[in-house]
């Protein structure tokens, strides 16, 4: 049984934890409100840019086998199974692609997705940018990561990016969406009817769309982080307080045993003292 001193130590530090977490929930349901506000016009534009594949009805050649898969986390956790869904997703994806022969090749954005799939895939591994979710995910970062890609030296025919899309204050869905290079692009059949695109053109815009993508991207997976990051710490908290209940009750049982067994001692010393005077 534990004693009243093991107890209180117990309770001290789940109260400290306690507001730990409900401080963590208030400064997360400020960078949600701020990050869902973001996310309306990055949805928008991001949207729009995925439009120009589904209606140009791009296809890669059968003889194209080279693959890029981009997974989209942070740096932070303490946000339930945000970075695993993603990593789990990477996974399946690579094991299908390999089996149709595809040479696949992986880009983490964010250390968490990193670690989780650098200890079984670090030979596939392309690229892995840092500092990714400790700041509000801006164009600007976007256009960095995107043109590390372009530079990489990895000429690539389609491409998958790999994210969790917000869908409200307690829900994300992790999504995957399409990503071509230039010459997937360029050769496409739906694309031969504008005559007059100049290939700089193309490739300006390819180069922006692929940036819009990636801020889309990152903009859903920040809000999804954000909000499960708020919803992970408010049920710690309830936890905590519910901990906190039990071990109120137990306090106060084991108290009242330990003042109930001096009572009885004293009782007893008392009535064998009177006995002794009596004799």
């Amino acid at each position: 049984m534990a004693t009243l001193k093991d107890i209180t130590r117990r309770l001290k530090s789940i109260k400290n934890i306690q507001k730990i977490t409900k401080s963590m929930k208030m400064v997360a349901a400020a960078k949600y409100a701020r990050a869902e506000r973001e996310l309306k016009p990055a949805r928008i534009y991001g949207l729009g840019s995925l439009a120009l594949y589904e209606k140009a009805d791009i296809k890669v050649p059968e003889d194209k086998k080279k693959h890029l898969l981009i997974g989209v986390s942070s740096d932070r956790g303490l946000c339930g199974a945000i970075h695993s869904s993603i990593a789990k997703q990477m996974k399946s994806e690579v094991a299908t692609l390999t089996a149709a022969g595809k040479e696949v090749m992986l880009v983490g954005i964010g250390d968490k997705i990193r670690g989780i799939l650098y200890r079984t895939h670090s030979d596939q591994f392309l690229v892995a940018f840092k500092e990714v979710g400790r700041k509000p995910p801006t164009f600007g970062d976007a256009s960095v990561i995107a043109l590390e890609l372009l530079n990489s030296g990895y000429e690539f025919d389609e491409g998958s990016i790999i994210f969790n899309r917000f869908r409200s204050v307690i829900s994300y869905k992790t999504e995957e969406k399409p990503i071509f290079s230039l010459n997937t692009v360029a050769s496409a059949e739906s694309m031969s009817i504008y005559d007059d695109i100049d290939a700089d053109v193309l490739q300006n815009y390819q180069e922006y769309n692929l940036a819009n993508i990636i801020y889309y991207s990152l903009k859903e997976s920040s809000t999804s982080e954000q909000s499960a990051r708020m919803t992970a710490m408010d049920n710690a908290s309830k936890n905590a307080s519910e901990m906190i209940d039990k071990l109120t009750l137990t306090f106060n049982r084991t108290r009242q045993a330990v003042i109930t067994k001096e009572l009885i001692e004293i009782i007893s010393g008392a009535a064998a003292l009177s006995l002794s005077f009596l004799s």
